[in-house]
């Protein structure tokens, strides 16, 4: 028997684990569904959706050179459902003009690509300072908190 990735095939489950399950696809060749490919749902305890002995429809996902194959139980299903809708054209974006407030005047966001790194760190400092100079003034018993690391 010939596997290939993408075909859906049945096995038996072999073995449940915590982490996912073992099946046996037959003909000595078995593979692994990893926890998360169990069920559409969040799997927080894996027998709540399959026991040992449960044949189950898989899809493969993945045949590794070393010879693992990864299954998945949730893609499989996907195949029984409706066929989704079909997808609508997708839009463009047309960016609006910008808001005018005073008909003499249109407000345009300043790009300073010509300011060195830097420039842009003494501007950000000297208006973190002033901001911080206005909540002192405003509060005045507000104190900058320090973090320590050890216990107090």
């Amino acid at each position: 028997m010939q596997l290939t990735v993408g075909e859906i095939v049945e096995g038996k489950i072999t073995a449940v684990k915590d982490y996912g399950v073992f099946v046996d696809l037959g003909e000595g060749k078995s593979g692994m569904v990893h926890i998360s490919e169990i069920a559409q749902s969040y799997v927080s305890d894996i027998r709540e959706f399959v026991k040992e002995g449960d044949l189950v429809k898989l899809r493969i996902m993945n045949i590794a050179d070393d010879g693992k194959i990864s299954l998945s139980i949730k893609r499989a299903m996907e195949q029984k459902e409706a066929p989704r809708p079909e997808r609508r054209e997708k839009r463009t974006y047309t960016p609006k003009a910008p808001a005018v407030v005073d008909s003499s005047y249109v407000w345009t966001a300043k790009k300073s690509d010509s300011d060195s790194f830097e420039d842009m760190m003494s501007k950000f400092k000297a208006t973190s300072d002033e901001k911080f100079s206005d909540l002192k003034r405003k509060n005045p018993d507000a104190k900058r908190s320090r973090r320590s690391g050890g216990i107090r």
